[in-house]
């Protein structure tokens, strides 16, 4: 998985910086969902390039990120500069982080690439201080049964077949109903205090929400929570 990530890692990121889900949908509702994130300690879970650590940065936080890409976390490197705290990590495997190291984790379009959500989640909710957040972003439910017709309840393998910047790739994704994920989430340690469908951020160019998006503002396409991990 790692290896196929790195071979198209630079067309993936070309792709995030422009395209309307992410750019003007999926990373500004991450960043409204994170609020006032200044003095705060936060930990960027599969941060990729480092667009969100970036954001987080500027508005004040201090961000620390793993990849389970090493060409990822180069690109990460040279956006945020050679003394950011970065690491080759995977979410499948312990991290290298101390038990409640963060005040916050953020997980942009990541759990939706794993099976299993048990240890991965465990690990977050280990680095949260008491009380912390854990904000994250995954394919909505309901997309697998919009876009394949396959059955919502079962979990699921989604492969899916992308243009990245001219380049095709699949993405191996995994489909899970609700259900599946607030269990998860529980199991884990965490209580949910938002779910959020946000629509389009308002600043999208209206050019693009009528060529790319058939001029709708909402639309099924990820989904939103915010967890606090229990004490």
């Amino acid at each position: 998985m790692t290896a196929h990530y790195d071979s198209f890692a630079e067309a993936y990121v070309a792709e995030n910086e422009t395209s309307i889900l992410n750019a003007y949908y999926e990373r500004p509702a991450m960043l409204d969902l994170a609020g006032d994130v200044a003095g705060r300690r936060i930990l960027d879970a599969g941060c990729g390039a480092g667009p969100l650590s970036e954001a987080l940065r500027e508005r004040g936080a201090e961000v620390a990120g793993f990849d389970a890409s090493a060409a990822m976390i180069e690109l990460a490197r040279q956006r945020l500069g050679q003394g950011a705290d970065l690491r080759v990590a995977d979410l499948g495997d312990p991290l290298p982080y101390v038990d409640g190291e963060f005040d916050d984790v953020v997980a942009s379009l990541v759990l939706h690439y794993l099976r299993d959500w048990g240890p991965p989640l465990a690990e977050l909710h280990r680095v949260l201080a008491p009380g912390g957040r854990l904000i994250l972003s995954v394919n909505h439910p309901f997309a697998f049964h919009l876009s394949t017709g396959g059955s919502y309840f079962p979990v699921a393998e989604w492969p899916m077949e992308v243009e990245l910047a001219g380049h095709q790739a699949v993405l191996n994704t995994w489909h899970r109903p609700l259900q599946a994920m607030t269990e998860a989430f529980s199991a884990a340690g965490f209580r949910i205090a938002s779910v959020s469908e946000p629509p389009i951020a308002p600043d999208t160019p209206e050019a693009r929400v009528e060529s790319e998006l058939g001029g709708r503002r909402r639309f099924v396409s990820f989904i939103f929570f915010v967890l606090e991990a229990a004490a």
